[in-house]
């Protein structure tokens, strides 16, 4: 039961041990399954001991940008930080019903095309991942659960742990706007979106423990966002020491890793169930002008129709796209 209180995880463990491991398969488990009580919720009024709501010092400047990605105004969001993890921040859903379609479409249908690159090259060779999973009018739901990410821009090599200028592809232009909204919100004025990793879970999906370290500018902020499931979200400190915080993340949420929380640890021990769908709270409106959906050279059209297969989808799965800068602003590459 989520009002239940577990066991303080202080009071658990030795404090020289792997602490966020443990506090890791805690939330993994199954059998029994977590309690949820100390899990920080931003919709929970009775974490205002954990979380704090943030006002802007300045009055807040619209972005004409925002409606075309599918953003709220920038007056209304919510911003709020954590007490105990200095340079993480959450914004809590600034997206409109729209606006989520467009980028759980763009996640499941573009992203994942060649030639960007995923977990499944190894064996396939599927130029069109999306439509290969609904050829012929048929849902080949074995191929739609291999997918666990898909990298752009600058790809991530998994076992080097080395960015190349030799393996990149063209950003997407739509998803750097969408970054740069969010960070010169926060005051980022400089960021520049050039890699991007995007994860596909489903509901017994996982991420271990680690840091984000690769990128060449480590000051940077890394914007990571969410659409579908929710997720619990574990982060603690520069090493496994540290009892980590865990913290829900639903979708819409934009989570935001800068300053000290940019090299903690962290990780996805378990996918729940999100009974809201946000994404389909306000009426569909195929008028509405976001940016690049009637732009047929980087997406189909969308349409309404077309929605339930998407939805089919995020019902039963969390998508979330993590982006970040991998260079200096006075870098053009690697070399210099």
């Amino acid at each position: 039961m989520i009002n239940e209180v577990p066991p303080s995880v202080d009071t658990l463990w030795d404090k020289t041990e792997d602490q966020f491991m443990k506090t890791f398969k805690y939330y993994k488990s199954n059998k029994p399954p977590p309690l949820l009580a100390e899990v920080i919720n931003i919709e929970d009024i009775n974490n205002t001991d954990k979380i704090l709501l943030l006002t802007q010092k300045n009055a807040v400047q619209e972005d004409e940008r925002a409606k075309q990605l599918g953003l709220r105004e920038l007056k209304s969001w919510q911003l709020y930080s954590f007490k105990e993890h200095p340079g993480l921040f959450l914004i809590r859903n600034p997206f409109t019903s729209n606006g989520q379609r467009y980028w759980i479409q763009k996640c499941l249908q573009v992203y994942p095309r060649k030639p960007n690159k995923r977990n499944i090259d190894m064996e396939t060779n599927v130029e069109d991942w999306w439509e290969a999973c609904h050829r012929h009018g048929r849902c080949d739901k074995q191929l739609m659960k291999k997918l666990r990410w898909t990298t752009l821009g600058y790809h991530h090599n998994w076992d080097t742990k080395v960015y190349s200028d030799d393996n990149k592809s063209v950003f997407p232009e739509e998803l750097s706007a969408l970054c740069d909204v969010v960070a010169r919100y926060l005051g980022y004025e400089e960021f520049r979106a050039e890699a991007a990793i995007v994860n596909y879970y489903h509901m017994n999906s996982t991420l271990s423990a680690h840091t984000d370290h690769s990128e060449v500018n480590l000051e940077a902020p890394l914007f990571s966002f969410s659409f579908g499931q929710s997720a619990i979200f574990l982060i603690g400190g520069r090493d496994k020491t540290t009892v980590p915080s865990a913290i829900l993340l639903n979708s819409g949420d934009v989570m935001v890793m800068s300053k000290e929380a940019r090299l903690c640890y962290h990780a996805v021990p378990k996918i729940l169930p999100y009974a809201p769908t946000p994404w389909n709270d306000e009426a569909f409106d195929d008028q509405l002008d976001i940016m690049y959906m009637k732009d047929t050279r980087r997406s189909p059209p969308f349409k309404l129709n077309e929605w339930s297969i998407f939805e089919n989808y995020i019902k039963e799965s969390r998508i979330n796209m993590n982006v970040r800068q991998v260079l200096y602003e006075t870098q053009c590459n690697l070399k210099d």
